[in-house]
């Protein structure tokens, strides 16, 4: 690691410690050419989550795009946006997990599973765009089936 002060690659680590939850290191360095300290973070290198559209294009899992759609369904709701980001990262997890390229509509899915069991009205917001309601009794039909299901936090 380049100390960015002047550059020298010999360093020391002073502190390690878990950062974002775990999903990282936080190294604290001291450099031993001027003894200028500096942070570093140490993350797992991973696949890249490929989703397949409905077009039938292939692209990178964007997490933005999850957390965008997310935020649109909370908007007036009892949800922070730490527990959008925790849900995102969750939902990539899944993915991730799965090994291949997802399609768009499991994408939506374990996103609606997830909303679900944080808020139930921000669920109906986010299915309607992403099951593509086109009538009210789109809306009853899914309302019966948050009624029927036992929600994750049951």
């Amino acid at each position: 690691m380049r100390c960015p002060a002047c550059g020298n690659v010999r360093d020391r680590v002073v502190d390690s410690r878990q950062a974002e939850d775990g999903r990282s290191i936080r190294r604290r360095r001291e450099c031993e050419g001027c003894g200028g300290r500096f942070t570093t973070f140490e993350r797992i290198e991973t696949a890249t989550v490929q989703v397949r559209k409905r077009s039938g294009d292939v692209e990178g899992f964007d997490a933005s795009k999850v957390a965008a759609g997310v935020s649109a369904a909370c908007k007036s709701r009892p949800v922070d946006p730490g527990q959008i980001a925790v849900l995102v990262a969750d939902v990539e997890d899944a993915l991730r997990s799965l090994n291949k390229v997802v399609s768009s509509d499991e994408v939506g899915l374990e996103v609606l599973v997830r909303l679900r069991a944080l808020d139930e009205v921000a669920a109906v917001r986010f299915a309607s765009v992403y099951k593509g309601f086109d009538t009210i009794s789109d809306f009853e039909r899914e309302i019966r089936l948050l009624q029927q299901e036992p929600s994750a936090a049951d």
